[in-house]
């Protein structure tokens, strides 16, 4: 073994979708090659022609790495696919060709259908550190993105991936755009649209930073880590599927991209829409729905935005074959009562099974957007599909196949409950309900621990319009734990969230 040559160590360290490699300072390989702490390097395993980049971290602790060994983080070590103690090689990494269009885009120039597809490969074969993806989706927030721009980074990043076909000319999807707690409406629609007959297999996110994303709450009921080959066969039985999408590799830039943007708060239009879509032909959609809520508290604040956002959508659809509607909502509350895997859970069941109590702005707006997929059926006449998908709602068939398809992919054995921690916030004053806090309801229920802790969460009493006498509750947090208990309560006490008229 030479002494450019190091043994490998895996360092149990989950560095969050970024390459990162240890090694001592004593390191004669890290002094002979001049490295510094956040170097990038290839790491080369000897007789293996392709070699791994990451980002160097060095270490003086010799319990994390001696100075005969190299150390890598969970991720890059899967990646490696070497065992611990094989020998590897490190050395200098060149700078990946397509930094040189991000220098340009930094200038304000437009970039190409080429350079975004260098850009989306150097990503996705980690030769970007997160500075120069930061560097990336800083200059497209500031400098702008030209409509064009945006399809070539959506196609660059569908390419780059994972691309799954159906065989069926009609693959239905639906997306919303998000930053409304409770708006569970996909658990409702995908199986009155499969009870329908209509192909839609549901590939949903979980949290980054709402209490919960559809993966969690369906996470309740059944398995939604399941694999590709058993996703097809639950999809071909039963029409319909609500998985996590990470099960299959789907346009990963944008997984990595969103792994940057979310500690920035970046959230650019054209960021937004090249995430969406991407990840949506990716999985085979050729119909598809976007929701856009809009309220003073949601993503989009004003009807002028929605509508730019709106011709955004349908133009880069277009140019890449995808059938695309987009319905402009009501985002000025949470939707439903419940704000937590677990209470939201409970919603979309009490919806399913016709539950006097169940709330009728989750029903309504879940049979609305149903409504508007099942006209993707060329049979369905506009206007018709509202009254067919409260057919199959009321006449307990989108329940039954909801259950169906729970039980193949893995009905959860014990349902989890709600936190055994319970606060109510009551009403300072008489008066009626004028305003919800979207941003304050989701960040009471993340305090309390949702969505990692299943049953935390938000429950509401009052929505907008409801009158309420003074001490009377308005909501109850849930939580598991002490700690956060007191975070969520001490968020509560000091904005409750809630404005009375």
């Amino acid at each position: 073994m030479s002494e450019n040559t190091l043994r490998l160590r895996r360092v149990a360290i989950d560095t969050y979708r970024e390459n990162v490699a240890y090694l001592h300072r004593d390191c004669v390989v890290y002094r002979s090659e001049g490295f510094q702490a956040l170097s990038r390097v290839e790491i080369q395993v000897e007789g293996d022609g392709q070699p791994v980049l990451a980002v160097l971290n060095v270490v003086d602790d010799e319990a994390i790495t001696t100075r005969d060994e190299l150390g890598l983080s969970e991720q890059v070590f899967l990646q490696l696919g070497q065992p611990e103690g094989a020998h590897v090689s490190v050395s200098p990494a060149r700078l990946p060709e397509s930094l040189h269009a991000i220098h340009r885009k930094i200038a304000g120039d437009r970039l190409s259908l080429e350079d975004y597809r260098a850009i989306a490969r150097d990503i996705v074969e980690n030769r970007y550190a997160k500075i120069e993806m930061a560097a990336f989706l800083v200059a497209c927030t500031e400098s702008g993105m030209e409509r064009d721009e945006v399809m070539y980074l959506t196609r660059a990043m569908v390419e780059t991936g994972e691309r799954l076909s159906w065989g069926e000319a009609l693959v239905a999807d639906k997306h919303c755009i998000g930053g409304i707690p409770g708006n569970r409406t996909t658990m409702l629609v995908v199986p009155i649209v499969a009870c329908h007959g209509m192909l839609i297999p549901k590939t949903s996110s979980r949290a980054i930073t709402s209490p919960a994303g559809t993966a969690d709450t369906m996470e309740v009921l059944a398995d939604v880590e399941v694999p590709l080959e058993k996703v097809r066969d639950i999809v071909h039985r039963e029409r319909g599927c609500l998985v996590w999408g990470g099960t299959a590799r789907l346009a990963p830039v944008d997984d990595i991209l969103i792994s940057v943007e979310r500690p920035l708060s970046l959230d650019s239009p054209g960021q937004m829409v090249a995430s969406i879509l991407s990840k949506k032909l990716a999985a085979g959609a050729t119909y598809l729905l976007v929701d856009i809520p809009v309220g003073p508290t949601a993503k989009i604040r004003s009807q002028a935005d929605a509508l730019r956002l709106r011709k955004l959508f349908e133009f880069v659809g277009d140019r890449l074959g995808l059938q695309l509607v987009v319905v402009i909502t009501d985002g000025r509350q949470p939707v439903g009562r419940g704000i937590g895997p677990v209470l939201e859970a409970r919603d979309v069941m009490q919806v399913l099974n016709n539950e006097p109590q169940a709330p009728a702005d989750l029903r309504e707006k879940g049979l609305q957007l149903a409504g508007r997929i099942l006209e993707f059926d060329p049979d369905i006449r506009g206007g018709q599909g509202y009254s067919l998908a409260r057919d199959i709602l009321e006449s307990g068939r989108a329940l039954q196949k909801m259950q169906q398809i729970i039980e193949l992919q893995g009905a959860r054995a014990q349902m989890p409950e709600t936190g055994s921690l319970c606060h109510k916030v009551t009403a300072q004053d008489s008066g009626t309900v004028s305003a919800i806090d979207n941003l304050q309801m989701a960040r009471i229920a993340r305090l309390a621990g949702a969505p990692l802790d299943k049953g935390a969460g938000v429950d509401l009493y009052r929505k907008t319009g409801d009158s309420v006498q003074q001490g009377e509750p308005l909501y109850a947090i849930y939580a598991a734990f002490e700690s956060n208990f007191d975070f969520a309560r001490d968020a509560a006490s000091q904005y409750s969230g809630f404005q009375l008229a």
